[in-house]
């Protein structure tokens, strides 16, 4: 337990450090800034007269009547309509005062503000500027020359911003530091009599194999579930393949940072629409993952002479178990109370894995044989697809539905084809479209009150329509990631002695895809022809994605397995109690100690390491299980 002890302290020394972050309150009464110091002190009060993630500006019109209009548009919501902020009276030329309004503005983004006349709708001046937060501004409107009634709009910096990335640094800096500390301590456990000692204080039994050693895995030839347990390449060796688990728990522990709130930072929040933010890589790795699991242990439980009918059973029961704690366990819907037939979120993340895993798993298992490892026809460089040419006829035919559904289903009042957000977007012109065939078809099968209520679009595109990011069509292309991660499982299998050819396969399909993703979107964020979108989970943002899961799971598989570099700590652990994990960390997601009542809820910093601590904490636990070798398989 002497890891699990070091990681509960790594906890508190990186929350530590980030409560001595500047820019994070402090209690009241405790101190008042001095001439030279007091950063903190002054950042907290600014923060008790502001919010996260906003700036206060102050319009100063020293212009005649009639008055102004001030209005903005993020930079990162595309073809928006400007939106209306304040009224700014003339100035009163009698008494010499210019007329004022105050505002608060966004500061995830670059806004541009655009200032006109109150009478006649005429522009004075457009500014694009990158507001901080809880820094102070003025923009002063005033004209240059009586003669010609030149406007100028200067604008003015009060009091400058917080730097709100400094927590990011200092806990990178402290988990690094624990880090270094525990190699170091490894080294340190490589001399005999440092090594000697430690055993002699510690309990023999708890100390037999340390937290780095070979990975005894559990019983689970008889087993095939969404985190199932890889079996080596023969019968003889019950070594797993640690880089599957490792790449698992990555994609898991990144997922609970940033469903906890990621420090309340945007790029750890879903994209509002078309892009990627961290939070949109990890389900579709979860999903690849999940698909290279499948090839492994399948092609396991054949060779270990499970019947297909018995196989398949196990699949449409663990399909049906994952898609049931989907919707009684996990499901945001409980918001809106106590949970019944009337707003019960039909769509979700667990239902959607267990439908993927039942489609994905049952083809691989009507295509596949205890002997696939061999392959004695033509071109033996493809003997890891052509064996099964009818799953990618296919997968083909499905993308070919997703395709058709997309761009030619009719969808009343909106143009054939759309793929926007609604609200404000494409200027106003389609405000209850978002979404397009997808979320058309959601409302029309399932009900707007069966559906995911507050979709990532409405916070910069103002829609207003029910949209679910793991809507009906979406659940398509996320069969597609899961049967291009099936395909690397099947490459890990064909060339089971060779991982010079595995890592070069891993290569091959990671250029393929994304070439085919800088076609369809042009390399571009918006004007492609399909751009990358998780809440469509459009074709490109799959390819995108395998490219990235390709790349990644490269990496580790060189590292943790071929090189031996890396233990796959402390992703492995994790990793291998995935489904306990995630449905842990939904259900006790509001209490002690993963969440607490903060002293200043309009920090950053507080944020960060309160959502750490949470996410650390359930490292610790899946560690914890690991070592008693308690495994959650459903």
């Amino acid at each position: 337990m002497a890891a699990a002890a070091g990681l509960v302290a790594a906890v508190a020394a990186a929350l530590g450090a980030l409560l001595m972050a500047p820019g994070l309150s402090q209690p009241d009464g405790l101190g008042a800034p001095g001439p030279r110091g007091g950063a903190a002190a002054v950042a907290a009060e600014r923060r008790r007269s502001g919010r996260m993630d906003q700036a206060l500006l102050l319009v100063r019109n020293e212009l005649p009547a009639p008055g102004l209009n001030l209005a903005a548009r993020s930079d990162s919501c595309h073809q928006c309509l400007y939106q209306f902020l304040a009224f700014v009276p003339p100035s009163n030329e009698s008494l010499r005062k210019p007329g004022t309004a105050s505002v608060m503005v966004d500061t995830q983004h670059p806004l541009t503000l655009l200032l006109n006349s109150s009478v006649g709708d005429r522009d004075l001046c457009k500014i694009q500027y990158h507001f901080g937060e809880f820094g102070n501004y003025s923009l002063v409107v005033k004209t240059l020359s009586a003669s010609n009634q030149t406007v100028s709009c200067d604008l003015i910096i009060n009091e400058g911003p917080i730097n709100s990335y400094l927590p990011i640094l200092f806990a990178f800096l402290v988990y690094m530091g624990i880090l270094a500390l525990l190699i170091a301590g490894r080294l340190l456990m490589k001399i005999d009599p440092v090594r000697n000692w430690v055993y002699k204080k510690l309990n023999p039994r708890a100390t037999d194999r340390m937290i780095n050693s070979e990975l005894g895995s559990p019983n689970t030839t008889d087993s095939i579930n969404c985190d199932p347990a890889p079996q080596s390449w023969s019968s003889g060796s019950r070594q797993r393949l640690r880089s599957l688990d490792t790449f698992r728990g990555l994609s898991l522990v990144i997922m609970v940072f940033v469903n906890y709130g990621g420090g309340k930072y945007w790029f750890f929040k879903h994209e509002s629409w078309n892009g990627l933010t961290v939070a949109d890589l990890v389900f579709p790795w979860f999903v690849f993952i999940m698909g290279t699991s499948i090839a492994l242990a399948l092609g396991s439980m054949l060779r270990w002479g499970s019947s297909k009918w018995k196989i398949l059973r196990k699949i449409i029961w663990r399909s049906f178990v994952l898609i049931l704690l989907g919707i009684i366990v996990v499901n945001p819907n409980y918001c809106l109370g106590p949970l019944s037939w009337d707003n019960l979120r039909i769509p979700g993340v667990l239902q959607r894995l267990g439908f993927t895993y039942l489609v994905v798993a049952a083809l691989e298992l009507l295509f596949t044989r205890a002997d696939s490892g061999t392959w004695e026809g033509r071109l033996p460089a493809l003997q890891d697809i052509l064996p099964y040419w009818p799953q990618w006829i296919f997968i083909l035919v499905l993308e070919t539905i997703w395709l058709c559904l997309t761009f030619l289903l009719p969808v009343p009042d909106c143009p054939r084809g759309y793929l926007g957000p609604g609200g404000i977007g494409d200027f106003g012109k389609y405000p209850n479209c978002t979404g397009g065939a997808a979320g058309y078809i959601d409302r029309l099968l399932l009900g707007e009150k069966h559906m995911y209520q507050h979709p990532s679009s409405g916070v910069i595109y103002q829609s207003t329509m029910p949209y679910d990011p793991e809507g009906i069509l979406g659940t398509i292309n996320s069969i597609v990631m899961a049967f291009l991660g099936l395909q690397a499982g099947k490459i890990t299998l064909f060339y089971k002695d060779q991982p010079k050819q595995i890592m070069s396969r891993f290569i091959i399909w990671g250029i393929v895809m994304g070439v085919i993703s800088a076609i369809l979107t042009k390399c571009s964020k918006e004007e492609g022809f399909i751009p990358i979108n998780k809440n469509l989970w459009s074709v490109s943002y799959v390819t995108t994605m395998s490219c990235f899961a390709f790349i990644l799971l490269l990496l580790i598989y060189y590292l943790v397995d071929v090189k031996k570099w890396w233990s796959g700590a402390p992703f492995l652990y994790p990793g291998m109690n995935s489904i306990l994990v995630y449905i842990g960390h939904q259900v006790f997601a509001n209490y002690f100690p993963f969440k607490w009542k903060m002293q200043d809820s309009q920090s950053h910093a507080e944020h960060l390491a309160q959502n750490l601590t949470a996410t650390t904490l359930w490292v610790i636990i899946s560690y914890i299980l690991y070592r008693k070798r308690i495994f959650w398989k459903i």
